[in-house]
């Protein structure tokens, strides 16, 4: 029994630096306050993932049957994005591993307290994401030319972002 002492030990503290899933009901790992309140009709932004250049908006609409409409929208025209986002109903972040639960914003209505708008994010990392290789002087270099390469072959592995949207609490009257 004192043998396993040691190993149960270290499981313990290997499991304590896994990172957190929301499957697994941990918290994001960006933690924040709910956000203030937002009278009906008010367009406001819940989250922007600049690396996907996209924005997450939306607005109370003191419609019982829609309370709540979501938007994602591009930041700007030219922007070019280093990140994809899909829908989490698709994805099913919550059941695969490599999926890190990184934020939560949670945004009340002003005029009805307990009803509020949530948006959970998660996050998985592009798998060919190695620095690249050191030239004969002993720097990385990019270049442009092969960057697009990659891209035109569609072997380009970004980052991902699943989006949940949600809202709850009960409607007031």
């Amino acid at each position: 029994m004192r043998a396993l002492a040691p190993l149960l030990i270290a499981a313990i503290a290997a499991a304590s630096l896994c990172p957190t899933t929301a499957s697994a009901g941990q918290t994001p790992q960006i933690n924040r306050p709910i956000a203030v309140p937002q009278a009906i009709g008010a367009l406001h932004t819940l989250r922007v993932i600049p690396e996907a250049c996209t924005r997450i908006q939306g607005r109370f609409t003191g419609d019982p049957a829609n309370p709540y409409e979501f938007a994602m929208v591009r930041t700007a025209a030219h922007c070019q994005a280093r990140a994809r986002v899909v829908d989490a109903a698709t994805a099913s972040p919550q059941d695969r591993p490599g999926w890190l639960y990184v934020d939560q914003v949670r945004v009340p209505s002003a005029a009805c307290g307990s009803l509020q708008a949530e948006v959970r994010i998660w996050r998985h990392d592009a798998r060919g994401a190695v620095p690249p290789r050191l030239d004969a002087q002993g720097r990385s270099r990019l270049y442009l030319k092969d960057s697009l390469d990659v891209r035109r072959q569609g072997a380009a592995d970004l980052p991902v972002y699943a989006v949940e949207t949600k809202v709850g609490g009960k409607g007031c009257e």
